[in-house]
């Protein structure tokens, strides 16, 4: 547990692989050890030395939990500095580093730790005495590499399959997305109208938040850009903000079409009707109101607005500050908008809602299929670690038999069970976050 150091220290001149917590992903046990640095040039610093074939165990919160569990492999010069949020093992000869690290990778092994780790809320730890005195099934050396063999075998058929699901719920996102774009002809038919968003209707911006009017009243719920997604509204944490003397100018009535007027740029604009939830609610200045006029349905202004958004028609409107798209009233008054006649509009609406409904269903399939590979990722591992992956062979040597001749060549005790101890400060200028 947690070697001091390199069985060979590099030259100054070496170069080794530089392994923040970004570099593991998490679940999957790969690392890219592909960025080098001269170690002489970071030796000093307060990082985490492990080698080739040593298996990383992340021991902060949420990396632990997301399973940003490796074994140090293609590392340059065969070494490695990385994140101090790593608790190295290294093998002795008895366990493979593979088989370690795919039982570390288990869900249940890692609640357990989970119920372990100990700090303050958001740098929560497992301490080293709990994984040092964690038991493992440990089978003959022969029984291991068969164990290894199988398990990365079957999960790259599992990977394939959810390569397979990736391409397919890509392909219904990109199924929704032409739908939408093809509500609009390029060339409209002569019987359709077409005028700007603020001759289609009354286009407002909301309320802005200020600390005088955390208190009122007239208190109202009031919705914003963390509330407003495409084609629905989030009510799980909805503020309130008081409205007395506004004259009911930011309230909100059925049918209005909220879009967000500051987002990342390819979700400018995101539409979604207030169907009435929250009752009596107004709106913060995050967001646009469009109340169309009676000869326009709110159902066809949420798809010409969601049709802008995937085509990018709100973002040649915008104007970019900090990475954040701005689609200001007056910009969005003078985009276009066309109609056809209102029984149109409600056909149209209909058909589009039908075949988004169908992407919707098989969207939902395929990641039911989803869900599926994970538990028979934790069936595969659970099967491997309780001797039911590969047949057992009275022939191989018992692992009991090799840890004791272990012992006696290098004179080796059990290992001493160590009391948990308080971590070090990281040196001020050497602070990691974990990712």
């Amino acid at each position: 547990m947690n070697p001091r150091g390199f069985d060979e220290e590099p030259d100054d001149e070496d170069f080794v692989s530089q392994v923040p917590m970004a570099a593991v992903e998490a679940g999957t046990g790969r690392i890219d050890a592909s960025t080098q640095v001269r170690y002489g040039d970071i030796k000093k610093k307060s990082l985490t030395r492990f080698q080739e074939n040593d298996v990383l165990f992340a021991k902060i919160t949420p990396c632990m939990e997301n399973g940003k569990i490796a074994k140090a492999q293609g590392l340059v010069g065969g070494r490695a500095l990385g994140s101090t949020e790593f608790h190295v093992l290294r093998s002795r000869g008895v366990v493979l580093p593979e088989y370690l690290m795919h039982y570390l990778l288990q869900c249940s092994v890692r609640i357990i730790a989970e119920q372990h780790m100990s700090g303050a809320v958001g740098q929560r730890r497992v301490p080293r005495p709990y994984l040092e005195s964690l038991e493992i099934p440990v089978p003959p050396l022969a029984e291991q590499f068969r164990i290894v063999t199988e398990i990365e075998q079957q999960i790259s058929r599992i990977e394939a399959g959810e390569t397979i699901l990736a391409v397919g719920l890509t392909k219904v996102d990109e199924f929704r997305k032409a739908v939408i774009c093809s509500v609009i002809p390029d060339s409209l038919p002569s019987h359709w109208k077409s005028l700007t968003v603020g001759e289609a209707g009354s286009v407002d911006l909301g309320r802005q938040r200020h600390p005088s009017w955390h208190m009122g009243p007239e208190m109202r719920p009031y919705l914003r850009v963390a509330n407003v997604f495409e084609d629905y509204i989030d009510t799980s944490d909805v503020k309130e903000m008081d409205f007395s003397g506004t004259n009911g100018k930011y309230h909100l009535k059925v049918g209005d079409v909220l879009l967000n007027e500051g987002q990342s740029p390819h979700l400018l604009g995101r539409p979604a009707i207030y169907r009435g939830d929250p009752e009596g609610a107004a709106f913060q200045n995050t967001l646009i109101r469009f109340r169309p006029n009676s000869d326009i349905t709110s159902e066809w202004a949420l798809l010409v607005f969601r049709r802008h958004m995937h085509t990018g028609r709100f973002m040649k409107e915008s104007r970019i500050t900090t990475n954040i798209a701005h689609l200001s009233a007056a910009r969005l008054k003078a985009i276009e908008f066309p109609f056809p006649p209102i029984d149109e509009q409600e056909e149209i609406v209909k058909q589009v809602r039908q075949q988004l409904e169908n992407a919707d269903r098989m969207q939902v399939e395929l990641e039911s299929v989803a869900q599926g590979s994970t538990r028979l990722r934790a069936s595969l591992l659970h099967a491997a670690f309780t001797g039911a992956l590969v047949p057992q062979d009275p022939a191989d040597e018992p692992a009991s038999v090799m840890l004791d001749r272990l012992r006696a060549a290098h004179g080796a005790k059990a290992p001493r069970k160590r009391a948990a101890r308080k971590p070090r400060p990281t040196p001020p200028g050497q602070e990691e976050l974990p990712s």
